[in-house]
């Protein structure tokens, strides 16, 4: 009965131990991150709505997707936010005035979804978003690469990482709308 006592304590003492160093993943909520107008966005009053965060670029390919993901933000406004993160990663595609993104987003595509200020996707200066974003070991979820520009996570409404699509996944495809929908 003693060495049955001592088994169950030990293990008990294990367990204390063991879930003292698990840390739970945050989830988006817990960032905030400067938007192109120098105001403040804070992912956590996006709580009970779908997120889709794009590192998006200027003068990439890829950049008439654009509109397809202001489309969708009309669409669905009611139940997502699309945050476009602008950046510089990839060959120079991105300018480097906030004011220049905000003007050729809105000029050439009509951009009414929140922009981040330019900021880093990868490398050694990445914001802190991409960081959870693309890390397992902060998201709980999936390890990402972003490998170019117009990369696509989606969050569900409750904050939390449930898909990484590349660049080809179009905003209007079938993969990412039945996140959406």
């Amino acid at each position: 009965m003693k060495k049955t006592s001592f088994i169950v304590g030990a293990l008990a003492l294990l367990f204390i131990i063991a879930a003292a160093f698990i840390v739970p993943a945050k989830n988006i909520y817990a960032f905030k991150i400067k938007s192109l107008d120098g105001k403040t966005i804070d992912f956590a009053k996006y709580k009970g709505k779908k997120l889709l965060i794009v590192n998006t670029a200027s003068k990439c390919g890829f950049t008439p997707q654009y509109a397809g993901l202001q489309k969708l933000y009309e669409q669905y406004k009611d139940k997502l936010v699309i945050v476009g993160f602008p950046s510089d990663n990839f060959g120079g595609q991105e300018y480097q005035q906030d004011t220049a993104i905000a003007t050729f987003c809105k000029k050439n595509f009509g951009v009414t979804f929140p922009l981040t200020t330019r900021v880093d996707v990868k490398g050694a200066n990445t914001t802190p978003v991409y960081q959870y974003l693309c890390n397992k070991s902060e998201n709980g979820v999936l390890d990402a690469t972003i490998s170019w520009n117009f990369n696509k996570f989606i969050i569900d409404e409750n904050g939390n990482l449930l898909a990484h699509f590349d660049s080809k996944v179009t905003p209007d495809s079938d993969e990412l709308l039945k996140y959406i929908k």
